[in-house]
């Protein structure tokens, strides 16, 4: 069974109270429930996190990136200047969507840039949180009967 990381970052944990006319009425507790039962019906495992710490996220990408066979990451504002996340995301070496709820593009200008974006397989924006359950479906058709582990060569 495929595993795949769903990471959010900064302030998503306050979804459904913060801006609600920017990021919608679902909470991060009704987003992950759906994510997992997306999950279930796609038979694949999901673990989700979310911290509002760089640090957070990196260790967590450290600890199960290199097990996994896909990351969905909604970065939050780190996908504008986190290099570290963006490097964490590429020294683990697995498949990457990055998703923002919002569209990003038609936001301030210093919301334009996604250091992230480089290292990612692809970039959904704009269309709430229905961006992760189209990443997760695309890992879904990618990955069907190709849930292999990676080696953990380098992994400390």
């Amino acid at each position: 069974m495929p595993k795949i990381l769903v990471i959010n970052g900064p302030n998503l944990n306050l979804l459904g109270w913060r801006e609600p006319d920017v990021y919608g009425p679902t909470t991060l507790e009704e987003l992950e429930a759906s994510i997992q039962s997306d999950a279930k019906q796609l038979r694949m495992e999901v673990v989700t996190f979310q911290s509002n710490s760089e640090g957070g996220i990196i260790d967590f990408l450290h600890k199960e990136g290199f097990t996994a066979q896909g990351i969905i990451i909604n970065p939050g504002a780190f996908g504008h200047y986190s290099y570290a996340i963006r490097d964490a995301i590429k020294s683990v070496g697995t498949r990457t969507i990055e998703v923002h709820i919002s569209n990003i593009y038609n936001r301030e200008e210093f919301r334009h840039t996604s250091v992230i974006a480089a290292v990612c397989e692809g970039q959904i924006t704009g269309l709430g949180i229905h961006g992760y359950s189209l990443a997760l479906n695309l890992f879904s058709r990618t990955l069907a009967g190709n849930a292999k582990k990676k080696p953990k060569s380098g992994r400390r």
